[in-house]
């Protein structure tokens, strides 16, 4: 099949817009989405000068959703002295896989000259996710441990690098299952938070005090769209899934969503609009801005407890 706009042979066909596109026309169709995404949701505030730049941290796992964020970015922002970046990489502790993601981290930001970090579990909370998997003291999923674990990290060093925004590689799939795990659980309190914290322009969230304002350039492209730009692009991408993933309640949905998806195309996209109009309503009822945020007694991070989940957390993984 020929390229929608050429007639060169296509490499991708987008059935939710009917669209065939050869390579470059594909490349620059991600590029534009995402750059368009960046003006829309306002990222770079109109006062940042090159004497007061912005610092943005970006989530750096090594697959290709972070790999394709930060190519992404350092090429847009090469040149503006506005902006200033910072790639932060978490190890968990996953044997087989992270070691092997980091090389890909290392390689990229390297060939793109960007500032790299690296923190651990094994070094903040004494833990490592194959351990937590193992032993399981909550009977929880391991994401469930995880995904506290890698947004405490995140947010902590975010902040110690005194970072004004930070970036991650979320995709359509990843926030069109957040938005149906949200509605599922009927956490309406978690979407208007949501809203505030990732998903609305930066003009219309309410600003949190405790947290820093996190971004999300690629969610508008899915999932295998971004797969495929980083293998045109050759990116340094460790491609395997980690291997806890599956038992998580977001595999399921994930299952479920594809499914749709190849039924009716358009399905993601459908559900992101009204998703992000509905949970921009509950931010302006839920009033998340004035939520009662106070500091955990353990390590001082911003709670609405007594104690952070994280530090309940890793309390119940190294009492085992």
């Amino acid at each position: 099949m020929d390229c929608t706009k050429c007639d060169r042979d296509a490499v991708m066909h987008a059935a939710y817009s009917g669209a065939h596109l050869c390579e470059p026309h594909f490349l620059d169709s991600v590029e534009t989405r995402v750059r368009r995404r960046i003006r829309t949701d306002n990222m770079l505030s109109p006062d940042t000068t090159p004497d007061d730049p912005e610092t943005w941290v970006i989530g750096l796992s090594g697959g290709k959703d972070s790999a394709v964020l930060t190519d992404l970015i350092e090429e847009t922002f090469r040149d503006d002295p506005r902006v200033e970046l910072i790639a932060l990489t978490i190890h968990e502790g996953i044997a087989g896989y992270r070691d092997e993601s980091l090389d890909a981290c290392t390689t990229l930001a390297a060939d793109r000259d960007i500032r790299h970090e690296l923190v651990t579990y094994r070094e903040e909370f004494d833990v490592a996710m194959d351990d937590v998997a193992d032993d399981d003291p909550l009977d929880m999923a391991p994401c469930a441990y995880c995904g506290v674990f890698r947004r405490d990290l995140l947010a902590k060093y975010a902040d110690e690098y005194d970072a004004d925004k930070l970036l991650t590689g979320h995709n359509l799939d990843d926030e069109a299952e957040t938005a149906l795990m949200n509605i599922l659980e009927g956490n309406v309190t978690q979407i208007a938070t949501h809203f505030d914290a990732s998903l609305g322009s930066f003009d219309d969230r309410a600003e949190l005090d405790a947290m820093i304002p996190r971004a999300k350039p690629l969610r508008d492209i899915p999932e295998k769209e971004v797969a495929l730009y980083a293998q045109l692009r050759d990116l340094p991408v460790h491609m395997a899934e980690c291997p806890h993933a599956s038992e998580s309640f977001r595999s399921d949905l994930q299952e479920v969503l594809l499914e749709l998806e190849d039924r009716r195309p358009g399905t993601r996209h459908s559900i992101m609009a009204g998703y992000e109009e509905l949970a921009g309503i509950a931010a302006d009822e839920y009033n998340t801005d004035d939520a009662d945020v106070g500091e955990c007694s353990d390590c001082g991070a911003p709670t609405t407890r007594d104690r952070c989940r994280k530090c309940t957390l890793v309390d119940a993984v190294t009492s085992v």
